[in-house]
């Protein structure tokens, strides 16, 4: 699940911090979508588009260090 946006980022990391160093921008179907100052509102901005566990958020820097594969789900109780 979301393996094709995280590979998308990896291959095209170089290219992407050139636009978008230091923001978070979400990934969908291996597009950008989105760039944000902050991770918040990332996602508060992705899930009033998108439905959960269809795009990435990824905060864009240099570096294979700065990235991970860590996936988190968010649980809303009513």
């Amino acid at each position: 699940m979301l393996e094709k946006e995280f590979n998308y980022y990896v291959t095209n990391q170089e290219e992407l911090v050139k636009k978008y160093n230091g923001k978070y921008i979400v990934i969908k179907d291996e597009k950008i979508v989105g760039d944000y100052i902050n991770e918040a509102d990332a996602y508060n901005d992705a899930i009033t588009k998108y439905e959960l566990g269809t795009f990435l958020i990824q905060l864009c820097s240099s570096g294979k260090d700065n990235y991970t594969q860590t996936f988190h789900s968010r649980v809303i109780f009513a």
